[in-house]
């Protein structure tokens, strides 16, 4: 079992931290569900009361809606517990007028467990110093409100935790009041310094709080990465003479890790790297006899050469593995690995376990099936048939991966397994080894995807892939940036080795540059499957798909020279890796804001991140400008709310062009061209301003 690391607590950054009182005269609900100042609809949450999620570095706001009875004032705060059990609490300060919304951004840079919980109570000195200074200001019981005032500031002196600067301030205050001054009372009850001290250290009554809450904050790499995706067995591969194919092998792979580690990708994710079954293997293209030499489905996992534990022998040895991990960890890269559970004909489960599949009446064992289609290369494991065994087995599958130094794993179809099974796997695994990831590859309905999410996966997949058009777009990022990003991380993969879109198929060049481009920006995981940069759009006829699949067979790419030639998007994909890597707020999930245009083709979005959490000082702004069109040029006007990143509606502000260098003086209305054949996408950096 892998020990866990403890790793000390830097002080958390927020907007609004002050120091921890004492609970006197705490209100907690009695008999009733309610406490005694309600505290409603809090975030982060997630559905079926499960843990919430964040990554190390990651911004998340805290919410809440809290209110009271009649006009006496209330304050809220979160009270954050790290994982080493330190305490801080944080004020939060109220969000639209009418909604009784309160919020704060907390930045947790320590990975493990935290526990969170809403406090909320009637702030005494608030609610005294916004009635002196109506009543005061019309002359109605001005005595009266001296006398709660002089009893107000001798109370709060009396607190033996406050400074004794302010405590000595405090009396001397009081005692002004004993007079019964209207104009004392209505200068101290509109003096910033005295709010001030009691925004700090507020005198408060009826206070009241949730239960706490758990939200687990995984290492960065769960909620901000760059994927890149290739078979193994391409790299390297050549064609003898004979016309057959020697399979490239991790030795000759490896031989690949540079070129993706100077593109700037953080995971390098391989398909399965089992034995691969001969009975029923698919041919080229998907067809259901293969010719000698053609390699088989990676997906038709099991020979007799071994299963899910062990190597393809084309590949290479545990040890050429492990030497493949370690190349692509010198280059900066992690090694993901597909977790595919299920079986090909001949792997050795079928005949060890033969009660882990389905049998059918005529005795066979059931195919996979994605009606209509139907792989009959591939078996599907029956969950309920032998759990017990069934768990032992996945879960040995999944540690002795992590032995060979795999953190990262993509899940195959976990949709097609119980839910229970995956949650009951992820809180093991993570319970060894926190720093294990799970990739959740399941493109169904939305409850379940976002059910996988909620029981544990870090990332998922999700439907970016066919959402192109503006308003597509907007919706989609919107919600995954919102409302579900308490739970679940989208990365954005732009195709796949099964997923080739129309739009990709038919938009040539620059839809390839667009949907880089969105995706890299929109949320800080993305991911590309290996000849993205090479624009493969020809789809197999009638289908979503590439021609010649890599998936039934070797696929032969010449990367430098395509290079060399201008025809490769690699300068692109790796100029997109650097801004994101100089810009923190492409880091985050739940920071993005869609803007407008006047122009249905053209999207606007920005993503906006203050200066308290990017470690510079410095606020971080970008606003994306993309034609969505990849046929056509256009010319409209965008309008931004400048306000997100602090800058009044009407005045202006220089951006820089990240992609092309070319500086503009913009405001909140600008006129924009963009050619899909040229520079379909604005990437701007918001100058800051003096």
């Amino acid at each position: 079992m892998a020990a866990r690391v403890v790793i000390p607590s830097p002080a958390l950054r927020s907007s609004a931290q002050i120091p921890l009182r004492p609970g006197a005269d705490e209100d907690r609900g009695g008999e009733t569900r309610t406490p005694r100042i309600p505290l409603l609809n809090g975030r982060p949450s997630v559905p079926g009361g499960f843990p919430a999620k964040a990554f190390v570095g990651e911004v998340v706001p805290f919410s809440v809606v809290a209110f009271r009875e009649g006009h006496d004032i209330i304050g809220v705060h979160v009270r954050v517990t790290d994982p080493q059990g330190g305490e801080t609490l944080h004020r939060l300060t109220p969000r639209q007028n009418g909604t009784d919304a309160w919020g704060a951004e907390i930045a947790l840079d320590v990975q493990g467990r935290w526990t969170y919980r809403f406090e909320a109570f009637s702030d005494d000195f608030a609610t005294w110093a916004h009635a002196a200074e109506l009543k005061v200001a019309a002359g109605v019981d001005v005595p009266v409100m001296a006398a709660l005032g002089a009893e107000l500031l001798r109370r709060a002196a009396g607190e033996k935790d406050r400074p004794a600067s302010e405590r000595k301030r405090l009396l001397a205050d009081a005692a002004s009041l004993d007079g019964g001054s209207g104009e004392t009372a209505l200068a101290l009850s509109t003096d910033p310094e005295l709010a001030r001290i009691f925004a700090d250290r507020p005198v408060t009554t009826l206070r009241s709080h949730t239960t706490a809450q758990t939200l687990v904050v995984d290492r960065t790499a769960a909620g901000a990465a760059a994927w890149y995706e290739f078979f193994p067995r391409s790299e390297g591969a050549r064609r003898l003479k004979n016309g057959t194919v020697k399979s490239g092998t991790f030795r000759t792979a490896a031989k690949r890790l540079p070129g993706v580690a100077a593109m700037g990708f953080d995971v390098i994710y391989l398909v399965p790297i089992h034995p691969i079954g001969t009975t029923n293997r698919k041919g080229r293209n998907n067809t259901l006899v293969a010719e000698p030499g053609d390699p088989g489905s990676p997906y038709a996992i099991g020979s007799a050469e071994g299963g899910h534990d062990a190597i393809h022998p084309e590949l290479g040895t545990a040890q050429d593995f492990r030497a493949f991990v370690r190349a692509a960890q010198r280059e900066g890269l992690e090694v993901a690995l597909d977790l595919a559970l299920q079986a090909s004909p001949d792997h050795p489960w079928v005949t060890e376990h033969p009660e882990w599949f389905t049998t059918l009446p005529d005795g066979t064992i059931a195919f996979a099936e994605n009606p209509p289609k139907k792989y009959q290369d591939i078996y599907p494991l029956n969950f309920d048939n032998d759990p017990e065994g069934i768990y032992a087995e996945m879960l040995r599958i999944v540690r002795h991966w992590v032995a060979q130094g795999v953190k990262i794993f993509r899940v195959d179809n976990p949709h097609t397994k119980p839910l229970q099974f995956w949650e009951w796997l992820i809180a093991t695994v993570n319970r060894e080894d926190p720093d294990v990831i799970f990739l959740a590859e399941a493109f169904t309905r939305p409850a379940v995807m976002r059910a996988l999410a909620a029981v544990g996966f870090q990332q998922s997949y999700s439907y970016f892939t066919w959402r192109n058009t503006k308003e597509e777009l907007e919706e989609f990022l919107t919600s995954v940036s919102q409302e579900t990003s308490d739970y679940m991380r989208p990365n954005l993969f732009v195709n796949t080795h099964d997923i080739l879109t129309e739009y990709l198929q038919f938009g040539g060049r620059a839809a390839y540059r667009i949907r880089a481009c969105i995706a890299a920006t929109a949320t800080p995981l993305y991911g590309v499957y290996a000849g993205y940069e090479l624009v493969e759009n020809v789809a197999r006829p009638g289908s979503e798909e590439n021609i010649d699949n890599e998936k039934y067979e070797f696929k032969f790419r010449d990367w430098e020279g395509a290079e060399e030639r201008g025809e490769s998007l690699a300068p692109l994909l790796r100029r997109l890796n650097e801004i994101r890597r100089a810009h923190p707020a492409l880091r985050q999930l739940r920071n993005f804001s869609a803007h407008w245009s006047d122009d249905d083709q053209i999207l606007v979005y920005s993503k906006h991140l203050a200066a308290e959490f990017t470690g510079t000082g410095e606020a971080d702004t970008l606003i994306v400008v993309a034609n969505v069109d990849p046929h056509s040029v256009r010319e409209t006007t965008v309008h931004l709310d400048t306000t997100i990143w602090g800058v009044p509606a009407g005045e202006s502000f220089e951006v820089e062009d990240l992609l092309t260098g070319s500086v503009w003086t913009w405001s909140d209305h600008n006129y924009v061209r963009l050619d899909a054949f040229a520079e379909p996408v604005h990437i701007l950096k918001v100058r800051q301003r003096a």
